[in-house]
């Protein structure tokens, strides 16, 4: 069975017609003016000097609950933003060793071998290293100087071709994602 809608009572209404017509008699019966003595108007003024303050209170309350609140909001942005940053770098550091044995692979294929899987290899490792890119990936470059900060020394060779602290060999690629260094180059260096 349909259930019939119901309507709200008649009542109701005249309840709510009825308190504003109680409020208007009630306004009508406010006299004009009001004399007071010192003592009542005293009192009366410093009720209103009160209720100032507290209104003042309350406004200044409500502002720095608003000030916490916007401050809130903004840090928890910034922090969704930074985990989600981190976790785009973590994703791509773990995708790093799948590179580097990408790299291997191709670099000990022979130059004269054209085969189809090599082809495919080479269109895979590619397409990863642009999507990777994409994602913010920068690869450091290795070459001039030693840089503490985006080189890791892992031999040191004399060499009279190069200057002493110059990059000779790299034998592992470094890479920064959005500027945030994810590993360094593992390089040679010059004595």
């Amino acid at each position: 069975m349909a259930k019939k809608k119901e309507n709200p009572p008649v009542e109701e209404k005249k309840t709510g017609e009825a308190e504003k017509a109680a409020n208007t008699a009630a306004e009508s019966e406010i006299p004009e003016s009001v004399t007071l003595t010192r003592d009542e108007f005293k009192q009366v003024k410093e009720r209103i000097d009160q209720l100032e303050k507290e209104k003042e209170s309350d406004v200044a309350l409500l502002q720095r609950l608003q000030a916490d609140f916007d401050n809130y909001r903004r840090r928890n942005a910034s922090i969704a933003a930074d985990s989600l940053d981190e976790g785009e770098r973590n994703l791509i550091k773990a995708l790093l060793p799948v590179l580097d044995n990408f790299d291997r692979a191709l670099a000990a294929v022979p130059e004269d071998e054209k085969t189809a899987w090599v082809d495919g290899m080479k269109l895979v490792s590619k397409q990863l290293y642009e999507t990777l890119y994409k994602a913010g990936l920068e690869e450091i470059q290795a070459e001039g100087q030693f840089d503490p900060e985006l080189h890791d020394a892992v031999m040191q060779e004399e060499n009279e071709d190069k200057e002493s602290g110059e990059i000779i060999d790299v034998f592992q690629k470094g890479y920064k994602v959005k500027n945030r260094i994810i590993r360094h180059s593992m390089v040679k260096v010059a004595k």
